[in-house]
């Protein structure tokens, strides 16, 4: 397999950070990082390039971690809490996406790409959890998320299932004993038939 060494313009996940140099597949530079200007060729014709490069990109990078670290110090104590309309057990009717988060934060005023919400499912049931915003490669951020049910409709759903269950029991209890009842005046009137 072919490689070709290239720097880095921006942040790959599983490849590297901004500024470093790599060795990857060739027809994954020339295919995909190349055109898209994710990246350039490191070759011997322009490694003076590519060093004032990379240092700018290290710089930058610097900026932005620093500006990352700050954000997550204002948003430490930030908690978003969503309301949607639940089914019996807790089960929503949709989810909710890492856009309902994007925009729950953009309405408290923090303006966060919504591909740095790293979200493995999207949420279907009610309950609290923890999402993980990546605000830069070295800075991560954990905010808690609740998700209620709209109305108490989930609790009601709930109660209403038990009392179901309940009365259910009861008939199956009821009919068990009636027939228990005839086959006792059955039995009777066999033992009468005898004498």
């Amino acid at each position: 397999m072919a490689t070709t060494t290239i720097l880095l313009r921006e942040d790959i996940e599983n490849l590297g950070g901004r500024g470093e140099i790599v060795k990857v597949k060739a027809g994954y530079a020339r295919n995909f990082l190349l055109p898209r200007g994710i990246a350039t060729l490191a070759t011997k014709g322009n490694v003076k390039q590519i060093e004032t490069e990379r240092e700018a990109l290290l710089k930058k990078a610097a900026t932005e971690q620093s500006t990352a670290e700050a954000q997550a110090d204002q948003m430490r104590n930030i908690s978003l809490t969503f309301e949607r309309k639940a089914g019996e057990g807790g089960t929503l009717f949709g989810s909710v996406t890492t856009m309902d988060i994007a925009d729950a934060l953009q309405a408290k005023g923090y303006e966060i790409d919504r591909r740095k919400i790293v979200l493995k499912d999207t949420i279907k049931e009610t309950g609290d959890y923890t999402v993980n915003l990546k605000l830069h490669r070295e800075v991560t951020l954990e905010l808690p998320v609740t998700v209620t049910a709209e109305g108490g409709a989930a609790e009601t759903g709930a109660k209403k299932s038990t009392k179901a269950e309940t009365a259910k029991t009861e008939k199956t209890d009821t009919s068990d004993s009636e027939e228990k009842v005839v086959e006792n005046s059955v039995e009777t009137t066999d033992d009468e038939a005898e004498s």
